[in-house]
């Protein structure tokens, strides 16, 4: 039990620090670009986005979950999914470059059809490295994860200003994110020992695990076009510059809920899968997940809320202030994405890969509907709908996961909302207590170190013991 509970600090620890440095390293370069380049050149790359993704979900097939979900896999079964994922890859690549004039045409924007043809390199680049990222995945290898993405994102960022600082427009941030799929994967080969061999290939193991992972590709896909609707719909009803606004506001919320969510993505499904057959023991486990990330998520999310507007134009010019108002809405629905990827990772441990699907595609197909409906109404009425479904659908992940290991609606309410309620609450005090500030920097930095202070002193006072055992473990660290 200490030795999973070890494993399991030392992830959420690395995993941590992966994404505050990632985030970090966002943030700052996040700003100097967003100074550099204009709304429509985020625009761009908004638009094509979805294809990338869903390109890479494709190639990558759901095998990284599959591969986890193995009790003890083998060389084989790695070996099976590294060659499968380049000539998958490679097919694809060659497809969306035959279909970019298409891209080019549904945007009504010629300019992307070789921007598509250079950034959809990437799902080549990526198919390298998916069987070592599930190797380092499966045996909790955080903190050769947390290195990997750290030092990937600061040398791409360094790249893509790079360019920026000499004009190359939309072609800094198509090769930044070159540049960080390329280093990351050669940092995933540098820390994996597992090799691929060109003897006695056999894609049988892609084979037996395709039954399982072929939901979790299938989901993966549907994510990706929940999250990015709004910028596929978007490039097509409005302006690029139009996408670029929501783009920034979407990124920057994203940067936000990410530093938890990925935090917790890092070891929940490894651990809950050890779990499984120790039903009692794996509720409770879940409980700490769920407690800690809703101690986490909602003063930051709710925090950012408050300072986005300030923030962003201090940061990055009165050009995004449309940018800020849209932030103050995305990061309702954003202070629950790590809650709804918990609760995902619950029932992809117990292998309900099937459940996980619908769930999500449900999700999907009512996003996808509901915008269609709306969108002559504006983009701010687009953004609102988006949150209020997305926060929404957490009681259909509950209800799914109530049905798994008889985690209720009392439960989840007792473990999330005083966090919630409390971060809500610290929130409306700031913003009071510096309403009469008009100096944007000092208004920026009087709220939030007001917010961190009350917060604090708010989980301090009531004791709540998943402070106490934070501060514990960063003492013994």
């Amino acid at each position: 039990m200490s030795t999973l509970k070890e494993k399991t600090a030392q992830g959420l620890l690395w995993g941590g620090l992966n994404s505050g440095i990632q985030q970090l390293v966002g943030l700052a370069f996040g700003i100097v670009l967003g100074r550099l380049l204009a709304p429509s050149d985020y625009g761009m790359m908004a638009m094509i986005s979805i294809f990338s993704l869903v390109a890479t979900a494709l190639q990558d097939s759901g095998f990284r979950t599959a591969l986890t979900n193995i009790e003890h896999p083998k060389h084989e079964d790695y070996n099976s999914v590294f060659w499968f994922n380049i000539i998958m890859a490679s097919s694809l690549y060659v497809i969306l470059f035959l279909a970019a004039p298409l891209i080019g045409e549904y945007y009504h924007t010629p300019r992307v059809v070789p921007l598509c043809r250079y950034a959809f390199l990437s799902i080549v680049i990526a198919s390298f490295g998916t069987a070592q990222s599930a190797y380092l995945f499966k045996h909790l290898r955080a903190k050769q994860q947390a290195e990997a993405g750290a030092l990937a994102v600061i040398l791409s960022s360094l790249t893509g200003v790079g360019m920026a600082f000499a004009g190359m427009a939309y072609w800094s941030l198509a090769t930044q994110g070159l540049v960080y799929v390329g280093i990351n994967t050669l940092l995933q080969w540098h820390f994996s020992p597992w090799r691929p061999s060109i003897h006695g290939i056999t894609f049988a193991p892609v084979r037996r695990m395709f039954r399982f992972s072929c939901k979790i590709l299938a989901t993966t896909i549907m994510t990706h076009v929940n999250n990015n609707v709004l910028n596929i719909l978007l490039g097509h009803y409005f302006t690029p510059r139009d996408t670029g606004n929501y783009n920034q506001a979407y990124q920057w919320n994203t940067k936000c809920y990410s530093l938890v969510q990925s935090m917790v993505a890092q070891v929940a499904q490894p651990v809950l899968v050890s779990l499984n057959g120790e039903e009692d023991r794996q509720k409770d486990v879940f409980r700490k997940m769920m407690r800690f990330t809703a101690f986490i998520t909602f003063p930051l999310l709710f925090g950012f809320g408050l300072v986005a507007k300030e923030f962003i134009v201090t940061a990055i010019g009165e050009k995004w202030l449309a940018s800020a108002q849209l932030i103050q809405i995305l990061c309702l629905s954003g202070a629950t994405m790590p809650l709804s990827t918990l609760f995902s990772n619950m029932i992809i441990s117990k292998g309900r890969s099937g459940t996980f699907f619908w769930c999500t595609f449900t999700l999907g197909l009512v996003q996808i509907a509901t915008m269609i409906m709306i969108w002559p109404m504006g983009i701010r009425t687009m953004v609102i709908a988006y949150t209020l479904l997305n926060t929404s659908w957490l009681l259909v992940w509950l209800f799914f996961v109530r049905r798994l290991i008889g985690y209720g609606y009392w439960m989840f309410f007792c473990d999330v909302m005083p966090f919630a309620l409390a971060a809500a609450g610290v929130m409306v005090v700031a913003y009071v207590a510096t309403m009469p500030l008009s100096n944007l920097i000092v208004l920026l930095i009087s709220r939030f170190i007001i917010a961190v202070v009350l917060y604090y002193a708010v989980m301090k006072i009531a004791r709540v013991k998943i402070l106490a055992e934070c501060e514990q473990f960063v003492k013994r660290s």
